[in-house]
This record gives structure tokens, sequence and C-alpha cells, in this order.
């Protein structure tokens, strides 16, 4: 199987995994607990923090473990939101977030709070006038993804960090799909918090973090939690923290040169998929690993099947969208057609992927389509 479906998730790396199996054999105490077992798993903790807070040129103390990505967002969200509620009820957002900060401002609405879905470009791209235009005196909060899971279209966020903070507004990031793909640094886009995920980088499941600025209140959501300073509940998950920080310093070391790898094979397979098929997401500003592709009157679902029929798994978007009868919220929102959204294929790369996968995937491409149309396709 070529597995060509990374944004969705990563194998875990053979080096995160031994750090995982001997933290679990050897630092198995309770970070929260008293006794020198306790104090071993929480200095090991304390440490992962403070790794993690240096590859985000940010302070450890604003480093908060979670059980992923999604919880991330909803937490640090929710946090600020509830601290900072006094200045009033607006909220800006954009129409193309992750399904888990859609779905938090959607509830958002049920409680009163007036959210702003700012429009993107044909490309997916944001307007820093848009966001400008957006802010009202009793605006808390921005939630805008430093890129897009499904097109890979990178937002400007250091430019809508300076209006944000001109403007004393806080600054959410959805990060997840960026971090060890593209540098970040949280001084530079002026965030107060930020949202990540180990298994988009090749760590375990069920692990991730968010970031908040010491400098920044924020309110815990269920009061008296001990764990990870009042953030969140429940026993502190040591073993896949250390994972997580070993394969994050893992993918920041090796950023730039896996980087220029994958826009390689990036570039391959486009210059040899079929003339059909239209590459959607903005041309200059992108990730890498994420190839967002729409193929004229063939759904995504067909596609998806035919591929993995024939040995190549790709996805038909977030997989956090999969069985959904709607189309796709981003498709839609770049102004395409329902009809036009089913047509959506996700392509994404990692480090195993090859430049012979990529001959094998452009000529499953090709004889797909030409099964489908019943005729031999141009690249």
């Amino acid at each position: 199987m070529i597995y060509l479906d990374y944004a969705a998730t990563t194998p875990i790396s053979d080096e995160a995994l031994d750090v995982y199996t001997k933290v679990s054999k050897s630092f198995f105490g309770n970070a929260n607990s008293l006794h020198d077992a306790g104090s071993d798993a929480f200095q090991l903790l304390e440490t992962c923090r403070e790794e993690l807070a240096n590859l985000l040129h940010g302070a450890k103390e604003g480093i908060y473990f979670t059980s992923g990505g999604s919880e991330a967002n909803s937490l640090a969200l929710s946090s600020l939101i509830d601290a900072h509620k006094e200045k009033g009820n607006h909220l800006i957002t954009t129409a193309t977030e992750h399904s888990s900060v859609d779905h938090f401002f959607k509830k958002m609405e049920g409680e009163g709070f007036d959210v702003t879905y700012l429009p993107v470009d044909d490309s997916g791209r944001l307007a820093v006038d848009d966001v400008e235009d957006a802010i009202r005196e009793t605006t808390i909060l921005a939630s805008i993804h430093h890129a897009n899971g499904e097109i890979g279209t990178v937002q400007p966020i250091e430019a809508i960090g300076n209006l944000l903070q001109e403007n004393n507004i806080l600054f959410h990031a959805d990060c997840v799909q960026t971090f060890g793909k593209i540098p970040i640094d949280l001084r530079q886009f002026k965030l107060d918090s930020l949202s990540l995920s180990s298994h988009k980088i090749y760590g375990p499941k069920g692990v991730g973090a968010a970031y908040i600025d010491p400098k920044v209140k924020w309110q815990p959501q269920i009061p008296h939690t001990t764990h990870e300073s009042g953030f969140r509940p429940g026993t502190v998950n040591v073993p896949g923290i250390a994972a997580f920080v070993t394969s994050a310093k893992a993918v920041c070391d090796a950023i730039m040169k896996e980087g220029e790898r994958i826009t390689e094979l990036r570039a391959k397979l486009m210059a040899s998929l079929p003339s059909m098929i239209t590459v959607e997401g903005d041309e200059t500003h992108f990730l890498p690993h994420i190839l967002g592709l729409r193929i004229a009157n063939v759904e995504g679902q067909y596609t998806m099947l035919e591929c993995n029929r024939h040995g190549v798994a790709i996805s038909t978007g977030s997989a956090c969208q999969v069985g959904k009868q709607e189309p796709s919220r981003t498709i839609k929102a770049l102004g395409r057609t329902d009809a036009e959204a089913k047509q959506f294929i996700r392509l994404s790369f990692g480090k195993q992927v090859t430049m012979e996968d990529i001959d094998q995937t452009a000529a499953v491409f090709r004889e797909v389509l030409g099964a489908y149309f019943g005729e031999g396709v141009r690249v």
C-alpha cells in the first residue's frame, strides 16, 4: 500500500515508540504524586514542557498537554473567552476552520455570542482587510488556522497577529497541520494561544498540547482541577508526552530538508497528473505536504475507493468529516458548487513517500480515470 494520507495521521516513528516504551516502564509514577516515582515522572514532564516551548519560541509555563489537537482547540478557546467575556460577546473566525473549531463557535452562538465567519478567496486565502473590517469594540478573540488541512493554504498569520495585537484582541491559531512542517514563532506571530497534535508528526495518538501566553489570563473549565495547572483533568500521559516531544524535536530539526524533499514529490506528481484534474489551494502560500485535487465529473468517494483498490491510500478531505453527507465546507467556501465540492480528494505526503511511490500513484490515476472515461487520459 502506498500511503498518501499523512494529513489525517502519521505512523509513529521508531524513535518515538522506543521512548514511549522506555518511559512507560521507568517513569510510570503519577506526576502529581509526592513520592520519588511521582517526582521522577514530574521532572521528565517538566523537561518535555520546556523542550516543546523552546520549539515554539515560547515559555514553558504556557504549555498545557492535552489528549490531542481538538481538545487543545476547545479548551484554549473556552478558557480564554470565559476569562475575558466582560469585554463583550463578539468572536471572529473563518469559514474554513477545522471541524473542532467550527463546532466550538457554533456552540458559542447557541450561548449568545455573536460570531463573524470570515470568507476566503478562491484559493482559500484570508484577506487581512476583512479581519480589520470585522473588528468591533466588543470583539474578544479571533481564531484563525495557520493553514487549511484540506487544501494546504497558509494564512497571513503574522500580519493578522500584528493587527489583532494593536486592537487588544486575543489571537488563537490551530497549528496542528503546520507544526513541524513550516516554522512557528509565537513572538513573531503575536499569538496568544495555539494548538498542536502528536499524531500528525509521527508521535502517538491521544496526545497534543495547547499553548497560552503566561501573561494572558484564562479560566479553568472544570473547577478544582489539579492536573496541568487546572487546564484539564485526568492523570497526565507522561509516556505519550515524552514520545510526542521526541517526535517534535526530530521533525523540527529536519524541517527545511524534509520540506524541500516533499516539495519535489508534490511538484513531480502535479506534473504527472491527467489534465482533467484541478489543483485547489494557493499557488504561493501552501503546505507542501498537502495536495488538494478536484476531478471534473468524478465524485471523490469513487476516486478514493478506486485508488484504494489499486493500493494507494488517499482521502476525500479531513478525517474528522468522514461519514458526513454534506460537501466539504472548505471547498464550498472557495466558491465551488455542491457537486464540485463532492469531487474533492486530498493527497498528503510524509517521510516514507518516495519518488517511486509518486510514479506509481500517477500511473494509478491514469488507469482509474482512463477506465472511468473509457479512453486514454492526457497529462
